[in-house]
């Protein structure tokens, strides 16, 4: 018999809940928000431009309508095609949806201001936190929600590996300058500082202004 299950190996994708009840109230119609769900899909698997023909697959629309849809997002500034370089240096493109998450910050700020004290502190609480914080970076840079499974990685740098939370943001700005926007290559970056005895920012930056 099959049962759940046997479809977890197919993994599971993480959506935003406030995205989920706020993304009409942004100008994204249905169609718009189900491509975005794949486009999230996509990428939290390693995908980070899914083909049109492969997105009208997943739906019951042709790829003529995706490719409209596509551009629609990039018109409102949710969508934007960006080029950057792998692992091996070649140059590769990529969907972000940046844009889409700081309208949604600008949307939440604006319709749901803070209604006590109590409520503002543990907001400041929650953003102050090492591993919100990174993780937030880290969506905000790579232009996507993070996958349990990455925001796990950022976790283990920081209570396995004892990476000091700003050494983890200089790696990822070194990512980020080399247009690689993956995990493996953050790893990577951190684990070579590591075994160079670079453990504070300091150690970093003054390594960083020498090359």
């Amino acid at each position: 018999m099959v049962n759940f299950n046997n479809y977890r190996q197919f993994g599971f994708t993480t959506i935003s809940n406030t995205l989920i009840s706020n993304y009409v109230n942004l100008g994204i119609s249905d169609e718009e928000f189900i491509l975005i769900m794949l486009l999230e899909a996509a990428a939290q698997a390693g995908n980070y431009l899914p083909s049109e023909d492969y997105l009208a697959s997943q739906t019951n629309m042709s790829a003529l309508a995706i490719s409209t849809l596509l551009q629609n997002l990039i018109e409102k500034g949710m969508l934007e095609l960006k080029q950057g370089r792998d692992q091996t240096g070649k140059i590769s493109n990529s969907y972000s949806l940046n844009g889409l998450y700081h309208k949604m910050d600008e949307y939440l700020e604006k319709n749901y201001p803070l209604r006590s004290l109590e409520k503002s502190d543990k907001i400041v609480a929650e953003e102050t936190n090492p591993l919100n914080k990174l993780v937030r970076q880290f969506e905000i840079e790579f232009g996507r929600l993070l996958s349990p499974i990455e925001r796990e990685e950022i976790a283990s740098w920081l209570q396995i590996d004892h990476y000091d939370p700003a050494v983890i943001e200089l790696a990822l700005k070194e990512s980020i300058l080399s247009q690689v926007y993956n995990f493996k290559y953050v790893d990577r970056i951190l684990l070579n500082w590591q075994k160079m005895g670079l453990k504070t920012p300091t150690d970093v930056q003054t390594y960083l202004g020498e090359k």
